[in-house]
Parts: C-alpha cells; structure tokens; sequence
C-alpha cells in the first residue's frame, strides 16, 4: 500500500511539472501585456509633465518645444513629436515598445494650453 502511494504521488509531481510547462506561456504573456501598458501609462504621464512645461513656457516667454524635450527623459528623443499652435502646446509620446508592434497603438497624446493672451 505505501509504494501504490508513492507511485500516486510521484505521478502527481509530473503532473504538475507538465501544467507548469503548459501554464508558463501564458504566464509570460500576461506579463509583457501588464508591462506594456504600464510603459503607456508612464509615456501619458510624462507627456502631460511635458505638455505643461511647455505651456509655462509659453507663460513665461521662452521656447515652448526646447522646454517641452526638456522634461522629457532621454530615452523619448526618437518617440516624442513636440507641436506648438498659438498657445497650446500638444505633446505625442510612444511608449517603450515591450510588445512589438503594440507600443504604437497605445501613444499617449497631451494637450495643454497656456490660457488668454494677456
């Protein structure tokens, strides 16, 4: 009766081993999809803190785009488009591409406006 047990529970361990295997694509596949839209949401808040500085900008008579770039980090040089129309600032960020192909649908598109001329 223990080596009936014995064998049961030996044949239970390679059965989890291989739901494991069987589970473990999945598991990396929701992990990247949870990462890249953590990448989206840190590109929309960086693009708005982006937007903003170049609306202070505005406010404050300097270079609404140099200021824009400026509170970027570095890494967004090549994913960020600065735009400036009589005193609104609109910033596009992609996000870090962890999904390829995925990234370019989730950019983050901001808006700030500097107000009334005054």
């Amino acid at each position: 009766m223990t080596s009936v047990s014995r064998r049961g529970g030996r044949g239970s361990c390679g059965q989890a081993s291989i739901e494991l295997v069987g589970i473990l694509p999945l598991a990396v596949l929701v992990a990247l999809a949870i990462g890249q839209l953590l990448a989206a949401g840190a590109a929309r808040e960086l693009a708005g803190n982006a937007a903003e500085a170049g609306a202070a900008a505005i406010l404050q008579g300097t270079d609404p785009k140099a200021a824009a770039r400026d509170a970027l980090p570095g890494w967004s040089d090549d994913r960020v488009d600065v735009s400036v129309a009589d005193r609104r600032v609109r910033v596009r960020l992609q996000p870090v591409p962890v999904i390829p192909g995925v990234a370019d649908r989730l950019t983050a598109t901001v808006v700030a406006d500097a107000g009334p001329q005054a």
